[in-house]
Formats: C-alpha cells, sequence, structure tokens
C-alpha cells in the first residue's frame, strides 16, 4: 500500500529549518524573491505549494473513488499533482547535477 502523502510534510519542515524561515501558505512575488528573500525561504514556499498540490491530487482520487466527486474533477486534480510531482523531480536532478559538478571542482 502506498503511504499517504501526510507523511512528506518532513520536508517542507526540514528547509524551514534550515533556512531558519517559516513555511507559509502565500507564494512570493518574483519581485519579492529578488529583493530580500532568501533561498530558504522561497525554497519553503515553492515546496509546501508543491505539497498542497499533492495532498489535494490525493484527496480527490480518494473523494472520487468513493463517488463523492465528478470524474472530470478527479483527473484534473491528479494531473495537477503528476505535473507538481513532475516539475520537483526535475528540479531535484537539477540541484544534485549541480552539487556533483561542484564537488568535482579542485580547489
Amino acid at each position: 500500500m502506498v503511504s499517504p502523502v501526510q507523511s512528506l510534510s518532513f520536508m517542507v519542515d526540514s528547509a524551514a529549518s534550515l533556512s531558519g524561515a517559516r513555511s507559509t501558505a502565500a507564494t512570493p512575488s518574483v519581485a519579492g524573491a529578488a529583493g530580500g528573500a532568501d533561498f530558504g525561504s522561497v525554497l519553503a514556499n515553492i515546496s509546501g505549494d508543491a505539497l498542497n498540490t499533492l495532498k489535494a491530487g490525493e484527496a480527490a482520487a480518494i473523494t472520487g473513488i468513493n463517488g463523492g466527486m465528478p470524474v472530470q474533477d478527479v483527473v484534473q486534480a491528479v494531473m495537477a499533482a503528476e505535473q507538481t510531482l513532475q516539475a520537483s523531480l526535475a528540479i531535484r536532478d537539477k540541484v544534485v547535477a549541480a552539487y556533483q559538478e561542484i564537488s568535482r571542482m579542485q580547489i
């Protein structure tokens, strides 16, 4: 059985604790991100939004299985969750590649 998405909340908490910032529901604007928000708080906000999208997709799928939601709404929620997951994996892959590149540099 697949574990629920709620168990992934440690990622948001750890990202927020690394930066010393708290996760909020509001997404920072581009001007706010460039004007003074640190990278850790932006990353915490983005990961929090991604986690909320994944939770909404999971909840919609469960509600749809029980017959409490139209199929079109379930498909839209699940597709949004899938797109969010693919974007998160792509970002993770880029971060890992950048870390590996930096670790290969000679000092």
